[in-house]
């Protein structure tokens, strides 16, 4: 957290060449943290990956982090790796359609020949997509795209497999059919949740309410589904209205697994509601319901006096009422540019986490306790989504092309991509010397 807002920067990429067990992870992390010379007490709360060198009770990372720190921490996983896992709760026979889309996209691509007579019938066709697309096995979007676009093109693929003799009976069936047009529809509505919990500037508050929100959603889709109207599944919809029957009963059971898997998932962020709420409208928020315990030069008593203070101040409480409403403001305009696919312009929107600090920063130091738990919130991260992006510029950055790497330029081409500062280049110029003789 800086004087101008929350940065959600890079502070070192430390390679690991021996065991990456939770206490080499948590030493390589306090060293760092050491060499940096940061001021730990600040820290409030950590997100992992939730893998067990993490989340380990004895020797995770976390608990380890928590040792050397003396206090307990705010602990999360990762809220996209968790919707992730709750997309994978998808029943076997639709895994296994998956599995042969998959198997056919790939026999299609693979080889150059197939893959250019392909485009070419679409293009003949006058299809509404001039290719199909690779499925990518990383956790975000590849696999809904796969699927959109293979039942788009479904009848130009019949017809091209059987032009090279290969033979695929399942794509006859009825119920094969059924279930690829269901995994069509519901992974477009996992995609859309996804796309809302990725991104940089999102408070925790906001990672959970989309959640919940898709939660609440779900009932509606298991109702649809079970009633057979099929609102929220056209591609459903359109293959029952040509004359095939579509299992309500098995679609409905599936969304039901998948909404009890969203249920048992994100304890911890439902757990600090009431914390998280805090930074957005501390007036509503149950004191005694705030987690009080990684904030040690918080006091309890003092911020209960504050509360009771500001209430009838009707200067400072009417700020977060116009914080409200700008942030709902972004929020319309975030719908509407999704809606379009608008996604640049989406980034160049304000940032939500940004705007609730200049909200407090403008409180004067009379709630100075207020203030420092509404910032010790706000620079929670929900997700490890920045982790993730990291990783794909990575894979950037490694190209074939390059005649050596060493961890040193590596880790200067990953802050260099990765930084939101944008450098002076005319004074840096300025100072240099140009004639290291004169």
């Amino acid at each position: 957290m800086s004087t101008n807002g929350p940065k959600e920067e890079l502070l070192e990429l430390i390679p690991l060449r021996g065991q990456t067990r939770g206490e080499d992870i948590c030493t390589a992390v306090m060293d760092c943290l050491k060499a940096k010379q940061i001021n730990t007490s600040y820290l409030v709360s950590v997100a992992t990956d939730g893998a067990p060198s993490m989340t380990g009770a004895q020797k995770g990372f976390v608990a380890l982090l928590q040792k050397s720190l003396g206090k307990k921490l705010l602990a999360f996983h990762c809220i996209v790796h968790q919707e992730a896992l709750c997309a994978q709760m998808f029943p076997q026979e639709c895994t296994e359609v998956m599995n042969l889309v998959i198997q056919i996209v790939n026999k299609i691509m693979a080889k150059g020949l197939n893959h250019r007579q392909f485009c070419l019938l679409l293009q003949e066709a006058e299809s509404e997509y001039s290719d199909l697309l690779l499925h990518n096995k990383v956790r975000w979007l590849s696999r809904g795209e796969v699927l959109k676009r293979f039942a788009a093109c479904l009848d130009h693929i019949k017809t091209f497999l059987e032009s090279k003799n290969l033979v695929y009976p399942e794509m006859a069936h009825p119920e094969w059919l059924g279930k690829l047009h269901f995994m069509v529809d519901m992974t477009s509505h996992l995609n859309t949740l996804n796309k809302k919990l990725q991104g940089k500037g999102n408070t925790a508050l906001q990672l959970l309410e989309d959640v919940l929100a898709f939660e609440r959603k779900m009932t509606l889709f298991a109702g649809d589904v079970q009633k057979g109207t099929f609102s929220h599944f056209p591609s459903l919809k359109a293959m029952q209205e040509a004359n095939n029957n579509v299992d309500c009963d098995y679609f409905h059971r599936a969304i039901v697994v998948m909404q009890s898997a969203f249920g048992d998932r994100f304890s911890e962020f439902r757990k600090e509601k009431s914390t998280l709420s805090f930074p957005l409208a501390p007036l509503s928020v149950d004191v005694s319901l705030l987690n009080m315990d990684p904030f040690t030069d918080v006091s309890r008593p003092d911020l209960e006096l504050e509360l009771a203070d500001i209430v009838d101040k009707e200067m400072w409480t009417s700020k977060f009422v116009t914080l409200t409403a700008e942030l709902e403001n972004v929020a319309r305009q975030k719908a509407r540019l999704a809606q379009i696919h608008k996604w640049s312009d989406i980034e160049n929107l304000p940032k939500p986490d940004k705007m609730v600090f200049e909200t407090w920063n403008e409180l004067p130091s009379t709630y100075e306790n207020m203030k420092k738990y509404a910032f010790g919130v706000l620079s929670i991260f929900g997700s490890t989504y920045i982790c993730e992006q990291l990783f794909s510029n990575v894979n950037y950055i490694k190209s074939k092309y390059r005649s050596r790497l060493t961890d040193e330029s590596l880790q200067s081409c990953v802050k260099i991509k990765v930084t939101s500062y944008s450098p002076n280049i005319t004074e840096l110029s300025n100072e240099l010397q140009g004639q290291k003789s004169h």
